[in-house]
This record gives C-alpha cells, sequence and structure tokens, in this order.
C-alpha cells in the first residue's frame, strides 16, 4: 500500500469528563488529583452491589438546548459538546468539507436510550415509544451528530471495539490524513451508559469495584488493595490536520501524532494478552520513527482490575522497558469505556504540551509485582519529548498512540 506518510498534527482539544466540562477544568483537576468519582445517589441504585460511578461534572443540559437534549442520547450529547470545544480550539478551520472527516468511537452508543425507551414499550405501548429512539440508540449516533454539526463530508466513522473505541478513532483520523483522504480530522470517542443493567453486568461479572464508601478511593490502579474500576461517562475529541495545511491557516499545534497500531488479540472475549498489547505498543514506536528508549511516558490503560493492570505492566516493560514515567488517570476520572482512549490521548497531549505528568491517584503500596515508574503523590514535571498512550478493549482490542512535541 502507497501511504503517503503526511506530518500530522493536533490543533484541537475538547473534552466533558468527571473532572471537569471542559479541557481546561479537565487538566486542572488532574494535576490537583482531585476525583470526579462519586456516590450515586439515584433510588434505582439502592439495590446494586455498586452504588459509584464517574458522573459528568458539567451536565449536558447546562450547554445544549433543550431541544437537542431531548432528541439526542447522552452519549451524542457529550459527543457534540466535546467536538464543539475542540473546533473552536483549532480555531474552525476553514476546509473543504469534502477534506473534512468526524471518527467518534464509542464502546455501547445509546445504551440509555435503548434501555429507557424498551421500558416505555413494555409499560405503555408502543405509541409512548420516542420516534426519534433509533438516531438516539444507534452507535454511530455520536459521529452523525458531529459530522452534521460541522458539515463533514469526507465520513463519519464509528470504531466500536470497546475500551480501545476512542483511541482506534484518532488512530483512524491519522490515517484517512496519511492516505491523502482528508486534511483535516475531528477525532475521539463518547460514552454515557451510567445505569443499571451495565453496572448490574460489571458487578456480576466482579470486574467493577465496590468500594461504596468510599467513591474517590476505590480507583486504584497498580495498588496491591485494587478490586476493579470504576464506571464513568464523558467525550474527548482532538482536530488532527495535515500540518502542513495546519502551518498554511497558522494554526497553533498542541502536539503531532506520529505513530499509531492496532492489533488483537485472537485470544480470549474479555482476559487481556500482554502479547497483543505488546505488538501495538512496538508498532506504534516502530511507525513513529522513533527508539522505545525515546518513550519518556506512558500514560498506561490501567483501569485497576488485578489482571488487566499486571498484564500491561508487564507488556509495558517488555515493549518499552522500565524508564519512562507511568500515569494512570483512570485513578480520578474513573473508566470511560469508549471514550477511555480519548481521555488518555488528551492527558497525553497536554503532558507532551505542558511538560507534566499527573500523578496516579490511590497508589498506597504499589504492587511488588508491577516494576514501572508510576507516578504517584504528586506530578512529575520536566519535558515530555515523546509519549505513548494505551488502550485496550474486551474482545482483545489493543491501540497504541505516539505523541510528540
Amino acid at each position: 500500500m502507497n501511504v503517503d506518510s503526511h506530518r500530522v498534527v493536533v490543533t484541537g482539544l475538547g473534552a466533558t469528563t468527571p473532572l471537569g466540562g471542559d479541557v481546561t477544568s479537565t487538566w486542572a483537576a488532574m494535576l490537583a488529583g482531585q476525583s470526579g468519582i462519586t456516590a450515586i445517589e439515584e433510588e434505582w441504585a439502592a439495590s446494586l452491589p455498586v452504588r459509584i460511578a464517574g458522573r459528568l461534572k458539567v451536565e449536558p443540559s447546562e450547554v445544549l438546548d433543550r431541544v437537542q437534549v431531548r432528541r439526542t442520547d447522552r452519549c451524542e450529547q457529550v459527543a457534540l459538546i466535546a467536538a464543539r470545544q475542540a473546533w473552536a480550539d483549532a480555531g474552525t478551520p476553514d476546509v473543504d468539507p469534502e477534506r473534512l472527516a468526524v471518527v467518534i468511537g464509542t464502546g455501547t452508543g445509546g445504551a440509555v436510550t435503548m434501555l429507557a425507551q424498551d421500558d416505555v414499550l413494555e409499560a405503555s405501548g408502543v405509541r409512548k415509544v420516542s420516534p426519534h429512539t433509533v438516531p438516539m440508540l444507534m452507535a454511530n449516533g455520536p459521529a452523525a451528530m458531529v459530522s452534521i454539526e460541522l458539515g463533514a463530508r469526507a465520513g463519519a466513522h464509528t470504531p466500536v471495539s470497546a475500551c480501545a473505541s476512542g483511541a482506534e478513532a484518532i488512530a483512524l483520523g491519522l490515517d484517512l490524513i496519511r492516505l491523502g483522504r482528508a486534511d483535516v480530522v475531528v477525532a475521539g470517542g463518547a460514552e454515557a451508559c451510567v445505569c443499571p443493567l451495565p453496572i448490574a453486568g460489571f458487578a456480576q461479572a466482579k470486574a467493577h469495584s465496590t468500594r461504596n464508601d468510599e467513591p474517590a478511593r476505590a480507583s486504584r490502579p497498580f495498588d496491591v488493595d485494587r478490586d476493579g474500576f470504576v464506571i464513568g461517562e464523558g467525550a474527548a475529541v482532538v482536530v488532527l490536520e495535515r500540518a502542513d495545511f495546519a502551518a498554511a491557516r497558522g494554526a497553533r499545534t498542541h502536539a503531532a501524532l506520529v505513530g499509531a497500531a492496532v492489533t488483537s488479540d485472537a485470544y480470549h472475549i474479555t482476559a487481556a494478552a500482554a502479547e497483543g498489547q505488546v505488538r501495538a505498543m512496538r508498532r506504534a514506536i516502530a511507525e513513529s520513527g522513533l527508539a522505545p528508549q525515546d518513550i519518556a511516558l506512558v500514560h498506561a490503560h490501567a483501569t485497576s482490575t488485578q489482571i488487566g493492570d499486571l498484564a500491561e505492566a508487564e507488556s509495558v516493560s517488555e515493549a518499552i522497558g522500565l524508564h519512562p514515567a507511568v500515569t494512570a488517570t483512570k485513578s480520578l476520572t474513573g473508566h470511560l469505556f469508549g471514550a477511555a482512549g480519548a481521555v488518555g490521548a488528551l492527558a497525553t497531549v497536554l503532558a507532551v504540551r505542558d511538560g507534566i505528568v499527573p500523578a496516579t491517584a490511590n497508589l498506597e503500596r504499589l504492587d511488588p509485582a508491577v516494576k514501572l515508574d508510576v507516578v504517584a503523590g504528586a506530578p512529575r514535571t520536566g519535558a515530555v519529548p515523546a509519549a505513548l498512550t494505551n488502550a485496550f478493549g474486551f474482545g482483545g482490542h489493543n491501540v497504541s498512540l505516539v505523541f510528540t512535541r
């Protein structure tokens, strides 16, 4: 395949997360070690074994108009909010619509709508079901809504690869530009499924933390006392541009996206395989033209599960080594599933841009099996010339992205 290796830069950032309604507040909270994980106060959670989550800091209804909120699923809402921010941050590029693409990944799409409308159907019959149900529940809804918002006509794509979806969206955005199919790509991930069925399912699978009495301390990647992840919601979006296109319009750049790799384990539907993760990291680094020793920071997928954290620690050690600083921001945000990889990319870009690495919260006793240099206690300052971020998902999906200054 003849690939034109255009240099690709990040010119826009947007987010709405459990830490803040935008990038500035989310980043400030990360650096301050402020947790976005709280108790679920709604009555529906009272009988569940898990009653904690990373809920949005700012409700979409405070940002979007009333009609838009009524006609869109929460997953679509957070995607729109993050995309608008990223587009504005990029300076609203003047780009031919035929050269503008959107790639928004999600793990579950409009799960809240699907479950709620099924309840309506069962309780009140077909005439009470919303006519907007299908556009609200379909997984491609977030990408479609953003493409309509921006007038993007070079494609509206939706990777659905569980918790790797947001990172895979960014990897696909890189490919679209390098292959000459777009000059600008709005890429990221969105998820909003804090509702009974997903929580019950993860609880039954023993994957979710049950520290209901101490929400802020529940997510503890690499800590010896970790007992599972915490469900979260939100979105993060980046604007990717061909570097010469961005330079011609005088755009500011946050970082460069220099490498990406997508692999699959072909092993197990839920269990992680370090071998597949190693291949993703090695391929992303090789594609970037760097060597493993050039990677100064790894933003770990690190969800706070016993098996998953150890598999990643092993794979990072093998693929890169023990020299890079490692951080795990899910300790603060919770696990945003399809948006997680995009939030990880956001934190990585900001660390590269600002020369500061957020600390991993709740790391009180590092698991002795983890030999990595995990940043804990306080942020670590200093130049971050190159960084890698990981995102792994059920089904054996592995994505690694490499950013440089």
